[in-house]
């Protein structure tokens, strides 16, 4: 307590607390929030560990697609599976459709950023938080895995095997057999 008083005296940025953004989170919001920080810890972008793993692997892990108890357990996935995936659980939306106040931890929606073509996508990346100046959570071909901006990841993938900025598409996670958070709360009447 003292150490802290000290350098607070001192006047030093770094020893002010540090003030997450609120957010109410359901168990799925904190299991996805314990998911990040284990990738991040796994792949930190100054050491990528484990070099090998694929942006696809590190977007559905985080998204808890797979039922798995850590990522060193999770199978890698394929660029071909990933495409499979995205075909089969995910539905293509307009960046619009995103909540402004989207942060993945406080809604049951889950949304994905798809670059390339989305039958040979080139990167998975998941939506953290729109409101956020690095909304974007993934991890990137030469370097471990985090947070980025639209502007980075348009400078990291735009050229390269043909993708160009009209090859960024948003998906939404589709809720088979379940009520999706827009329509929670809603009556409908059923006319025969």
């Amino acid at each position: 307590m003292q150490k802290n008083l000290k350098y607070e005296s001192a006047g030093s940025a770094a020893s002010k607390p540090f003030k997450p953004r609120m957010v109410k989170m359901d168990f799925d919001g904190v299991l996805i929030s314990e998911r990040i920080a284990e990738i991040m810890s796994m792949c930190e972008r100054n050491n990528p560990i484990y070099e090998q793993v694929s942006s696809y692997s590190v977007a559905l892990y985080t998204l808890g697609f797979f039922d798995c108890p850590d990522f060193m357990s999770f199978q890698d996935v394929s660029g071909d599976e990933a495409a499979e995936i995205l075909n089969a659980d995910f539905s293509e939306i307009d960046f619009d459709e995103i909540p402004e106040d989207y942060h993945i931890a406080g809604s049951e929606d889950r949304f994905l950023l798809v670059i390339g073509d989305p039958l040979f996508p080139k990167h998975f990346a998941v939506i953290a938080d729109k409101s956020s100046s690095r909304p974007y959570f993934s991890k990137l071909p030469l370097f471990g895995a985090g947070y980025d901006s639209m502007d980075e990841l348009v400078k990291e993938f735009a050229g390269i095997d043909g993708v160009t900025t009209m090859d960024f598409h948003f998906y939404r996670k589709n809720w088979y057999g379940q009520i999706p958070p827009s329509s929670i709360g809603k009556i409908y009447i059923v006319k025969d």
